[in-house]
């Protein structure tokens, strides 16, 4: 994503609204992987993460004209986004909800010697890091959906408390004391069981064959490993401001941003080829 002013934005917003469609583009490529990986983290599948995405760009291009700029435009989509996330309710953990206690209960107690070998000729190296990518994202959906989201912008974007409040409607302070808390309970879980990231027993490429017994992943749809990863710091460039959270020095590895996906990308694109937008442009 290209580094622009807020002025430009503004400007691209203005151009976009009055019907200048390769504004529009410039618009969308530019926050289209952000609100993938906000939704990946809230949603925990790439299949539900896609569909939101789609959701999300389309509501911010029907939305366009109400922009005014007395945020930024990233700060502006990110609310929208988040509204939509912390409501959704399409996605499949919210028809089957986690817990902590029910993910260490798993850890503790779960059968793996007893699986055979389900690898389909995949390397097992290959399937234990998709198995890290994916568990600790399905991870988070252990936190109800406020604490979730508090916890991504603030680890995985590392977004500024005052405009993680203004997006999230609490107070700067509010948000820093739930980010330090949550940060400490999902570090507290990883170092208690997680062998990966913490002292745990768990060790993915142990876990592997009871992983794919159990539809956690699948050895011939690696969403994770074959995913195009961005660098950090693009991540890094769309906050306005940085400001140390806590004294907490737990590394949170797992949260690596990837592209949206190219079946994403095709049906914003035919959206914004189809005949709909000039429709949607005058509501």
């Amino acid at each position: 994503m290209n580094k622009k002013t807020n002025d430009e934005l503004q400007a691209l917003v203005r151009e976009a609204t009055a019907g200048d469609k390769k504004a529009l583009e410039t618009l969308v490529a530019g926050v289209q992987d952000l609100v993938f990986n906000l939704s990946l983290r809230m949603l925990g599948t790439f299949a539900d993460a896609e569909d939101a995405t789609q959701d999300i760009l389309l509501k911010m291009i029907t939305h366009l004209s109400s922009f005014r700029g007395d945020s930024s435009f990233t700060t502006w989509v990110f609310s929208i986004a988040a509204n939509h996330l912390k409501n959704y309710k399409k996605h499949m953990f919210a028809r089957y909800p986690l817990s902590f206690a029910y993910y260490g209960d798993d850890i503790e107690h779960a059968d793996i010697n007893s699986v055979p070998d389900l690898a389909q000729n995949v390397e097992k190296d290959i399937l234990a890091e998709e198995l890290k990518m994916s568990c600790t994202n399905v991870m988070l959906q252990c936190l109800d959906a406020e604490s979730r989201c508090i916890f991504i912008l603030g680890t995985m974007f590392q977004i500024d408390s005052r405009i993680a409040g203004d997006i999230l409607g609490m107070t700067p302070e509010a948000y820093r004391r739930r980010l330090s808390r949550i940060r400490k309970k999902m570090a507290d879980f990883l170092g208690q069981y997680c062998g990966e990231y913490g002292n745990g027993r768990c060790k993915c490429k142990d876990r592997v064959n009871y992983a794919i017994q159990n539809h956690r992943i699948n050895p011939q749809q690696l969403d994770y490993v074959t995913a195009a990863e961005i660098p950090v710091q693009t991540m890094v460039d769309v906050k306005n401001a940085m400001e140390e959270i806590d004294d907490l020095s737990q590394d949170f590895s797992f949260c690596k941003p990837y592209q949206s996906p190219e079946r994403t990308r095709r049906l914003i694109r035919e959206f914004l080829d189809s005949t709909q937008l000039s429709v949607i442009r005058k509501s």
